[in-house]
């Protein structure tokens, strides 16, 4: 899954830091998100998607690989 959390926080001009504390989840948490390391609950995606006062599906971008069957 792509996204696009650090170019979201450098419009807003927040930090990871800041993002982390607005949306109760440690720096690291969102690091490893923005390096796709991570992949967020539906919640926490909702929460952050609520910060940038975008739609969820303009942070988050499922990829191929994402899409294929076993």
């Amino acid at each position: 899954m792509k996204n696009s959390i650090k170019v979201e926080r450098a419009k807003k001009n927040i930090t990871q830091a800041d993002l982390a504390k607005l949306v109760n989840v440690s720096r690291q948490t969102i690091n490893a998100m923005e390096l796709g390391k991570y992949v967020p609950s539906t919640v926490l995606a909702l929460k952050i998607s609520d910060v940038f006062e975008v739609s969820v599906n303009e942070i988050f971008e499922l990829e191929d690989s994402d899409l294929k069957k076993d």
